[in-house]
C-alpha cells in the first residue's frame, strides 16, 4: 500500500531545509571545497579543459550540497584557480552561476525548490532522483554546450603551467560520511522517517569532528542554519497564500495548461521560468506547484524544471544568483547585466527545451504516470476546485 501523503506547510519544509542546509556548511567546513584538480599541471592545453572540470565539479557539488555550496564557497576557489592559472575568468565564473540553477535539479535536498516539489509530488526520494536524473544530465549537457560555443573565443587561451606540490589530501572522512547521509535520505523513505533527519545525522557528525579539531565553532554552526531566511520563506509562504486566495489563483489557472503531455510540459516550464524572472523562483515556485498538482507529478516536475533553469536569464531570478554577483564583486571580477542576460538567452531556452524533453522521456521509460500519485495532501483538491470555477 503506497505511504500516506506528508503534511505540507511552509513551517515543515522550514525546519526541513534548515537540517538540510547545516549539512552542506559542515561538508564543505570540513574540506569539500578543494580547488579543482588540486594540481595545476592537471590544466595544462585549452582553457575548455578546465573548463570542463569546473562543469563536472560545480554540477556534483551542486546536486549533493546545494547550490548555495557551489555560489558561496566553490565559487572563490574557482576564481582563485582561474587566476593562478592566468585563464580567462568569465566562462568559469559563470559556469558556477549558471550551474548552481541548472545543475540543481537531481536530488529533492539540491534546492528549496525541490523540498517544495518533492512535498506537494508525494514521491519517494529515490523515485524523485530517478525521474530527475536524465532532466540533471540533459540541462547540466546543454549548458556546457552553449558555453563551448558562446566563450569561444576565451576557451582557445592556454593557461600557464604551475609546477606545484602534490595534490591536497583527499577529504575521505567527509565523503564517507556524505555518501552515508545520501543512503539515509533513501533509508529514511522506506522507513516512513523524513530525509531531514538523515541530513541533520550527518550535519551532527561533520560538525562534531569539526568542533573537535578546532576547524568551526558553535557559532558558526549556528549561523549556517540561518534563521533569517527560514524565517523569510515561512513569512512568503504566508504572503503567497493570501495572494493565491484573493484571486491570483484563479487567473493563473487561466494561464497554465493542463495535462502531462510534451507539449504541456513544455508550455509548463516555460510560465514557471517567465514567473520565476519576474518574482523570482521561490514565490514564482509557491504560486504554481499548487495550480500544476491536479495535472500530476510529471507537470509538477515541469514547474521545477522552470523555476530552476529559468533563473540563469536574469540576476532577479533567485537568491542565489544575488549571493553569486556579490562573490564576484569582493574578488573584483565584472558580470554585467548586459552579459548575463545575453548569455541566460542562450542557455534558458536551450536547456528547458532539452531537459523537459528528458523529463517526458523519463516519464515515459519509467512508467511514471498520474497513479503515482495520491493527491491526498490538500493541495491537489484545492488547485482542483480552483479549476472547476474557473471553467
Amino acid at each position: 500500500m503506497r505511504p500516506q501523503p506528508r503534511p505540507h506547510g511552509c513551517c515543515g519544509l522550514s525546519r526541513s531545509w534548515a537540517r538540510c542546509w547545516c549539512w552542506p556548511n559542515c561538508a564543505t567546513t570540513r574540506g569539500c571545497s578543494r580547488p579543482p584538480g588540486g594540481d595545476g599541471r592537471a590544466h595544462a592545453g585549452p582553457s575548455r579543459h578546465l573548463l570542463r572540470q569546473v562543469f563536472a565539479i560545480a554540477a556534483i557539488i551542486t546536486a549533493v550540497l546545494s547550490l548555495d555550496a557551489t555560489v558561496v564557497l566553490l565559487t572563490p576557489v574557482v576564481l582563485a584557480t582561474v587566476r593562478w592559472l592566468r585563464a580567462p575568468v568569465r566562462p568559469h565564473a559563470y559556469a558556477s552561476a549558471h550551474l548552481a540553477n541548472a545543475a540543481s535539479l537531481l536530488l529533492p535536498v539540491s534546492n528549496l525548490t525541490n523540498l517544495l516539489a518533492f512535498h506537494v509530488a508525494d514521491l519517494s526520494f529515490i523515485k524523485f532522483t530517478l525521474v530527475m536524473a536524465l532532466p540533471w544530465v540533459a540541462a547540466v549537457a546543454t549548458v556546457y554546450v552553449v558555453f563551448r560555443w558562446f566563450f569561444a573565443a576565451d576557451l582557445r587561451v592556454v593557461p600557464d603551467r604551475h609546477e606545484v606540490g602534490p595534490p591536497p589530501q583527499l577529504p575521505v572522512f567527509v565523503l564517507l560520511v556524505v555518501a552515508l547521509t545520501l543512503a539515509g535520505f533513501a533509508i529514511a523513505e522506506a522507513a516512513g522517517v523524513a530525509p531531514a533527519w538523515a541530513a541533520l545525522a550527518g550535519a551532527a557528525v561533520l560538525a562534531a569532528r569539526s568542533l573537535r579539531h578546532r576547524r568551526t565553532s558553535a557559532v558558526e554552526i549556528v549561523r549556517a542554519v540561518n534563521v533569517p531566511f527560514l524565517v523569510f520563506v515561512l513569512a512568503l509562504g504566508v504572503v503567497v497564500q493570501a495572494v493565491m486566495l484573493n484571486g491570483l489563483a484563479s487567473r493563473m489557472c487561466a494561464l497554465i495548461p493542463t495535462g502531462c503531455g510534451l507539449l504541456a510540459l513544455l508550455g509548463i516550464a516555460a510560465a514557471a521560468a517567465a514567473l520565476a524572472n519576474i518574482v523570482n523562483n521561490l514565490p514564482a515556485t509557491l504560486v504554481l506547484l499548487p495550480l500544476a498538482a491536479t495535472s500530476g507529478p510529471a507537470a509538477i516536475l515541469a514547474v521545477l524544471l522552470g523555476v530552476n533553469i529559468g533563473p540563469n536569464l536574469t540576476y532577479a531570478g533567485s537568491l542565489s544568483n544575488l549571493l553569486w554577483r556579490r562573490v564576484l564583486r569582493r574578488y573584483d571580477v565584472p558580470a554585467s547585466v548586459g552579459e548575463y542576460t545575453r548569455l541566460g538567452l542562450c542557455t534558458v531556452p536551450t536547456a528547458l527545451v532539452t531537459s523537459v524533453l528528458a523529463l517526458w522521456l523519463s516519464v515515459r521509460l519509467l512508467g511514471f504516470d498520474q497513479r503515482w500519485y495520491a493527491g491526498g495532501n490538500g493541495i491537489a483538491s484545492s488547485a482542483s476546485i480552483l479549476r472547476s470555477s474557473v471553467g
